[in-house]
């Protein structure tokens, strides 16, 4: 089945489903889109996704998926094998659950912070992703970075209950983690120092093939 991934190097989205993909094994098309320049509110990707959001997976039949998790259940549907949303109802709920909390006290946390931080020029009047006419709210960095606090004190919590931040195996959620984790430095965030097990689960994800994609 050919399918077209519209893509980011940079953006910490696409990378959380390059790496789903990578996980895989899947050897998808991709289409790079440059969101620093804006090329992603411009006309010609705007024809593909009007939101002006990426990644995006597009069908061969024309189909397009513009949010992460419809794009990896969709491929976790497809391509079984080595799943990573959960091998029974009990395990998907888990993965479902603590990819949310990922997601929402992670990269949603750095993206207040990073993208209504006046000083990152090319944000000024994108705060929000996929728009070009909405300003920088300076109390949104402040809010980020307390739910920054959330994010890290928790995945210390969960790792330290298990060898993965679902459970025993690597999943979804650990690969949103490790995005939200790397996306945070751009909010000049790291693990903090005291939070071994984070540190070492970092280190372990670090040296999947599927870190590089």
């Amino acid at each position: 089945m050919a399918m077209i991934l519209y893509d980011c190097a940079v953006a910490p989205n696409p990378r959380r489903a390059r790496m789903f993909i990578a996980e895989k094994g899947l050897d998808i098309q991709k289409i790079e889109v440059d969101i620093i320049g804006g090329e992603n509110l411009k006309d010609a990707f705007l024809s593909i996704n009007p939101r002006g959001l990426l990644p995006v997976l597009e069908l061969d039949d024309g189909t397009r998926f513009d949010e992460v998790m419809a794009i990896c259940k969709y491929l976790e549907e497809v391509y079984p094998e080595t799943p990573l949303l959960g091998k029974t109802p009990l395990e998907r709920a888990t993965v479902e659950c603590l990819q949310r909390k990922m997601e929402f006290d992670g990269m949603i946390a750095v993206s207040e912070a990073f993208r209504n931080n006046k000083k990152n020029e090319n944000f000024t009047y994108r705060s929000l992703p996929g728009n070009d006419a909405v300003g920088a709210i300076e109390g949104l960095v402040d809010r980020g970075q307390n739910t920054l606090n959330n994010f890290y004190a928790w995945l210390e919590r969960y790792l330290t209950e298990n060898t993965f931040v679902a459970g025993d195996s690597f999943t979804m959620a650990d690969i949103t983690a490790f995005c939200a984790v790397d996306f945070a430095k751009w909010a000049e965030r790291e693990i903090p120092e005291g939070n071994a097990r984070s540190l070492e689960w970092y280190n372990t994800v670090s040296m999947r093939d599927s870190a590089k994609a």
